[in-house]
């Protein structure tokens, strides 16, 4: 029988656990149960993934982070054992190989090309324009029939952060359809390697379009940016429809889940709910949204890395060639960084969470997305305080088989 060492002991291979894992059904907003027991037990451990292979599983928050700031780990989705999270992403990667999936010094190179779009300067002179869109949202929910599903009335199909990822793109908001039902496909879990590899096809061939329009018509917009670095030999065409491809599916997803999904949390939590919306203070808006962003974790399936050269962790050898997933979501749930963890408290200073990532290849959109949740969650309570769901908790179905975790309805009434 062979064995695999774990801080120390010797583990039956057979033994290795199957990753993902399940969560509790009456416990949605929490990780697997067993994720928890391998974060007390064995915090640094393989284990075996949907085609057979067993990286390293990293569920301590401290380890995380060192390793994600560890030179010697890789994000390029292109080494042979990179552990890719299904065989649609494995696919999607091969297709549409962007900046975060490669390592510096190119990861930066291409980086700098888009990250002043993303500004926190830049996001801040957009809140009032997306104020403007929250409160016309709020204004046709209040208007219409009730109960209403909040995921397809206010956070899909994404009016509020498709409009405002579109405006900074420059990718025409009447494709949003077509847009939307493609990257649905590109985040589940469960999508075959056909599926994503034609999805992905079909995306990066509108946007490739879009670049070249943008080269005859540049305009205010990231594609009108990246179109100018094209015509500087900087990158080529589909480059730069990978690299605007990765933004719009990230300005979509990831967004959107958080509203519906943070907003079912609040309700689960009244007592927070009403501290959040009692309170006019920008600094309890923005600790809120921190904590939230924490607390739900939605990237649930793991940051994936591989490593370039062994290192030596916690009493774990991790070798060189061997795939490595950093579960944030049991890191931003680890007792030693943040107190009775489980507990959600919008005063609790949260800003150590890694839901954004950490290290060199931590989200580029996060000022975007703070800036959209703080206006989302500042206006939606105040305006609506008896908003309410309206239907019991078991009853509502959540995206266990996607990448972005979230819900696909939330029937709600006031």
């Amino acid at each position: 029988m062979s064995t695999i060492a774990v801080r120390g002991t010797e583990v039956p291979s057979e033994e290795v656990p199957d990753y993902p894992m399940a969560r509790a059904a009456a416990c949605p907003f929490d990780p697997p149960p067993a994720l928890r027991t391998l974060q007390d037990q064995a915090p640094i451990r393989r284990v075996r993934i949907w085609d057979g292979s067993t990286p390293w599983l990293v569920t301590r928050h401290e380890d995380q982070r060192a390793l994600l700031a560890d030179p010697r780990i890789s994000a390029d989705s292109n080494h042979p054992h990179y552990p890719h999270q299904s065989a649609g992403q494995k696919e999607r990667r091969g297709l549409s190989w962007s900046f975060i999936a490669m390592d510096d010094p190119e990861h930066a190179r291409l980086r700098r090309m888009v990250t002043a779009t993303f500004s926190i300067k830049h996001m801040e002179s957009l809140r009032p324009a997306i104020q403007k869109i929250v409160d016309g949202l709020i204004d046709t929910m209040l208007a219409g029939p009730k109960p209403v599903d909040l995921v397809h009335a206010f956070a899909l199909p994404l009016p509020l952060p498709s409009l405002v990822i579109c405006e900074l793109l420059g990718v025409p908001y009447a494709d949003h359809d077509f847009f939307q039902a493609n990257s649905r496909i590109l985040v589940k879990r469960t999508a075959t390697a056909e599926q994503a590899g034609a999805a992905t096809r079909r995306l990066l061939d509108y946007l490739e379009r879009l670049v070249s329009d943008k080269l005859a018509h540049p305009a205010d917009d990231l594609f009108s940016t990246l179109a100018a670095r094209v015509e500087a030999g900087e990158v080529s065409r589909r480059e730069a429809a990978a690299m605007g491809m990765l933004l719009l599916i990230a300005g979509h997803e990831t967004t959107a889940n958080m509203i519906a999904l943070g907003t079912l949390a609040l309700l689960q939590h009244p007592d927070q709910l009403a501290r959040l919306r009692e309170s006019d203070d920008p600094k309890v808006v923005a600790s809120a949204v921190e904590e939230l962003l924490r607390y739900l974790t939605i990237v649930h399936g793991g940051r994936r890395r591989v490593a370039l050269a062994d290192i030596e962790l916690g009493g774990v050898t991790i070798r060189a060639g061997d795939g490595i997933v950093f579960t944030i979501d049991t890191g931003n749930r680890d007792a030693a960084v943040f107190p009775d963890p489980d507990r959600l408290d919008i005063g609790r200073d949260a800003r150590h969470h890694m839901a954004f990532g950490f290290g060199v290849h931590q989200c580029l959109g996060q000022p975007l997305a703070r800036v959209e949740l703080q206006v989302v969650y500042s206006t939606l309570y105040r305006r609506i305080p008896t908003l309410r769901p309206a239907v019991d908790l078991d009853e509502i179905p959540f995206k266990h088989d996607s990448s972005a975790y979230g819900v696909y309805e939330l029937p709600v009434t006031w």
